[in-house]
């Protein structure tokens, strides 16, 4: 996967960050509960019919959102670098991950560290370091 940096605008990515918080914190109070994607998803099988369906609206909120966002800008290019089994596989797996790690990396970092929770500190620190980790295994050392 590349990153166009010379596209890369802080405002476009300030904006995107207010958005996102104020969309968990008024999440947050209005329903009680964190706004954690990988809980909502996994848990819409799960639940009764009522809860069912605004799990699937907020579903599909995110699938349509890129669809919105090119009606008002340009989408950027998406180059990665990996076959559809790969890819597949990378999919499983942090499923997997998020189950065992009661949550997301984003979920945690977002929703976790701003209510102070220690658990999300340590998982988000978890997250990176494995993150950084891989990254040099798999770009350098193994490369």
């Amino acid at each position: 996967m590349n990153i166009a940096w010379s596209a890369f605008t802080p405002w476009s990515a300030l904006a995107g960050g207010l958005v996102l918080g104020v969309a968990t914190a008024l999440f947050l109070l209005l329903n009680g509960r964190v706004l954690g994607i990988s809980s909502i998803v996994g848990d819409a099988l799960r639940s009764p019919r009522a809860d069912w369906l605004w799990r699937l609206t907020f579903v599909l909120g995110l699938l349509c959102a890129p669809w919105v966002y090119s009606r008002f800008a340009p989408l950027p290019p998406v180059d990665i670098d990996a076959s559809w089994p790969v890819l597949v596989l990378a999919g499983l797996l942090v499923g997997l991950g998020t189950r065992y790690g009661a949550g997301c990396t984003s979920g945690h970092g977002v929703c976790g560290l701003s209510r102070g929770s220690p658990r999300s500190l340590v998982a988000t620190l978890s997250f990176m370091a494995a993150g950084f980790v891989t990254v040099y295994l798999v770009r350098h050392a193994l490369a």
